[in-house]
């Protein structure tokens, strides 16, 4: 039987090991558990083990486990309809997955005015995938400078999901290409401190390269049947 307590201790020691091995800040890095097609049951473990953010694809699957858990801190890391811009701007904290003018103004209008602001974070497509979600590095600054002027958002930073590699040194190549475009962000006056990246099989690399969040599925759950 899979023990996902066991298995948050060992990829928090593979966190820690990797902050110890690349000497990374003190400031902790968020592991970001990726509850998608999981149950109520799972998540209550990984909550009980010490976790507090999940990440979730999926706008309807996430919504009754909101509902059943309001005291976590949901994640939402999938693709973005225009139709789900209500319901995510009204029950996540954070959205990882903007790559759109559009949709950032939907979810700017849609986030309630007693709530804190959302946090979001720019999906970049860095191999300019034409199956990839995301955007162009090219376009970063542009939507940017625009989600500062929405005053319902808060731009944290970047995510980006690359292609998986078995190597090692691969693996680092587009962390550290979205560290640098994080921090042509910074350059420009923009107050970001995010990159959110790395997953089960290559978190390591991410945390090499700055890493403030890692979004680990199947390292905690197991394998989705």
């Amino acid at each position: 039987m899979n023990d996902i307590a066991a298995n948050i201790k060992i990829v928090q020691q593979r966190i820690h090991a990797a902050e110890k091995n690349f000497a990374k800040p003190a400031e902790p890095i968020t592991l970001l558990a990726v509850s998608k097609k999981q149950s109520i049951e799972n998540i209550k473990k990984a909550a009980e083990a010490g976790l507090y953010a999940f990440g979730e694809n999926y706008v309807q699957e996430a919504l009754s486990k909101i509902e059943m858990l309001p005291q976590l801190e949901w994640h939402f890391i999938g693709a973005i309809q225009s139709n789900k811009c209500t319901a995510i701007a009204e029950h996540f904290a954070w959205v990882h997955s903007l790559s759109s003018a559009v949709i950032a103004q939907h979810l700017n209008h849609a986030r309630p005015p007693d709530a804190a602001p959302l946090n979001v974070c720019l999906q970049v497509n860095l191999e300019q995938s034409s199956n990839k979600a995301g955007i162009p590095p090219s376009a970063v600054l542009e939507l940017a400078q625009l989600v500062m002027t929405l005053p319902n958002l808060r731009l944290r930073g970047l995510m980006t999901l690359p292609e998986p590699s078995a190597n090692f040194e691969e693996q680092r190549k587009p962390f550290r290409q979205l560290a640098r475009l994080l921090l042509d962000l910074q350059q420009a006056g923009l107050p970001v401190d995010t990159l959110s990246m790395g997953m089960s099989q290559d978190c390591e690399a991410a945390i090499a390269e700055g890493a403030t969040i890692v979004r680990v599925g199947t390292a905690i759950f197991g394998e989705r049947l």
